[in-house]
């Protein structure tokens, strides 16, 4: 690695990054789908700083349980410190506690990027849930209640419903999806909210996200055995109903529905359909009509033909560059070639490296209230 890492550097020459970092990950056995998506989160800038953030002051040596949020916060800490701007990295730590903690990736078995990724990220919550609860525990029993790391805490009386907690996590990851439903006999809509730290899109040949994301929020009617409970006609009636994003999130991740479930094979197949994913997107299918715009930072790749094996990789943008991340190596690559990542046009194709999840960080707008 050491002579693709100083390609790496050759490459990138005087405009390599102040004070970042590329490292390569290494593979233990089956570890690419866990790779791939920790390259991805490292380069999600806001969601790094955050966990460096939380690292440095919550040292607390020996004491410390190992939990996942301390194996990647070290993980993170130890790429970020590295004197050497290229290199591997060997992720034992971190993939260590991740199959002691769950038995689902304990086998060497292929495993699924998105499950891994919806499993740490609602892991890394509810550990940061447990400790400001620990930590108002504390405060409350030793002094008057405090304000709590991770977000204001309003002391309530005993018995009130508080607020659910809002992590740096949640403020990164997490949107609120709107599912409206509309009664035709009253017109009464009835709209529940439902949040979401990745949208799964069922995906179609010859498509785009666009498209992906309009289907998403079609209208949808209920009429014969799936007729809608009414609450103000209090009986089953034909309804509409459709998802909205009410909140969009600050970083948006996209699951393209890959592996589909063929009845009559009776196992899953994975799709190779060509999804067009766009360096930038606007999110238009939101309850205020404004659009949200995002820009793509990170894909992560499914390279091979079916569900149940294969390999990960991951391209990632940094500081207007685009890296190609695969275990160990890490190589430059032209904007162009993400492109070569949508899915193939025909069926059987040689091609069989295909976008799974997308990330995309909101932009700034300018008239933002």
């Amino acid at each position: 690695m050491g002579a693709a890492g100083s390609k790496l550097e050759k490459a990138l020459g005087d405009q390599f990054p102040e004070g970042e970092r590329y490292f390569g990950l290494e593979n233990f056995g089956n570890t690419c789908y866990c790779n791939s998506v920790l390259q991805a989160l490292y380069f999600c800038v806001p969601f790094r700083e955050q966990l460096l953030d939380y690292y440095s002051s919550n040292k607390n040596g020996a004491d410390a349980e190992d939990n996942l949020l301390t194996c990647l916060a070290d993980l993170f800490t130890q790429i970020s410190s590295q004197k050497k701007k290229t290199g591997v990295i060997a992720p034992k730590r971190f993939v260590q506690r991740l199959k002691k903690q769950n038995e689902l990736f304990r086998s060497y078995m292929h495993q699924d990027a998105h499950e891994f990724l919806n499993f740490l990220l609602n892991e890394l919550v509810d550990i940061l849930e447990k400790e400001a609860q620990n930590a108002k525990n504390e405060a409350e029993t030793s002094s008057p209640p405090e304000k709590i790391a991770n977000g204001p805490k309003n002391p309530q009386a005993n018995g009130v419903q508080k607020e659910p907690l809002v992590t740096w996590v949640h403020k990164n990851f997490q949107g609120i999806l709107t599912n409206e439903t509309r009664c035709l006999r009253c017109e009464t809509v009835t709209a529940r909210d439902e949040t979401f730290f990745d949208l799964s899109l069922d995906i179609e040949q010859n498509s785009s996200i666009t498209s992906c994301l309009k289907n998403f929020s079609s209208t949808e009617t209920l009429n014969a055995e799936d007729k809608f409970f009414c609450d103000k006609c209090c009986s089953l009636q034909e309804a509409q109903k459709r998802m909205k994003i009410k909140k969009p999130p600050h970083i948006l991740v996209i699951h393209l529905k890959r592996f589909k479930y063929i009845e009559q094979l009776g196992r899953y197949k994975k799709l190779s359909y060509r999804v067009v994913f766009p360096l930038e997107l606007k999110l238009s299918n939101t309850v205020e009509d404004a659009d949200s715009e995002y820009s793509l930072f990170a894909v992560v790749v499914h390279v091979g033909s079916g569900p149940n094996h294969g390999h990960y990789v991951s391209l990632v943008k940094s500081h207007n560059h685009w890296l190609f991340f695969d275990d160990e190596n890490v190589e430059m690559i032209d904007e162009s070639a993400v492109q070569t990542f949508f899915g193939s046009a025909q069926e059987y194709s040689s091609n069989t490296d295909h976008g799974y999840i997308l990330f995309y960080e909101r932009l700034a707008s300018e008239n933002k209230s």
